[in-house]
């Protein structure tokens, strides 16, 4: 028995960088649902102004919170509107591969 103290403690910091990595990626695959909302409100928001006859790209910038201010792009084509947005992640490189894109069309007037 005396030779098993710490042995614990020895497993534990074994296992302590599999625990990190698994808490990094359950974080990073909430916040990419996330933004996944966000990107499908902010495209919404950008329709339903279109349909309106208001600016849909400011009211598609309007729908994303200010963190995500510099990390969305909007684009109008038409009647649709298309919104990139990067969810947040500690790795710049890994949000970019990551991105959102998500759209909403309006219909034109009979």
């Amino acid at each position: 028995m005396a030779d098993a103290r710490g042995q614990a403690t020895v497993e534990l910091l074994a296992a302590l960088p599999a625990l990190l990595l698994a808490a990094l990626v359950a974080l990073q695959l909430l916040a990419v649902g996330y933004a996944v909302t966000l990107a499908d409100g902010a495209a919404e928001a950008g329709a339903l102004a279109l349909a309106s006859g208001g600016s849909a790209a400011e009211a598609a910038r309007g729908a994303v919170p200010g963190w995500a201010e510099d990390d969305v792009s909007i684009s109008v084509k038409g009647g649709r509107v298309t919104v990139r947005l990067l969810p947040p992640s500690p790795l710049r490189p890994l949000a970019d591969r990551l991105a959102i894109t998500s759209g909403a069309s309006v219909r034109p007037a009979p």
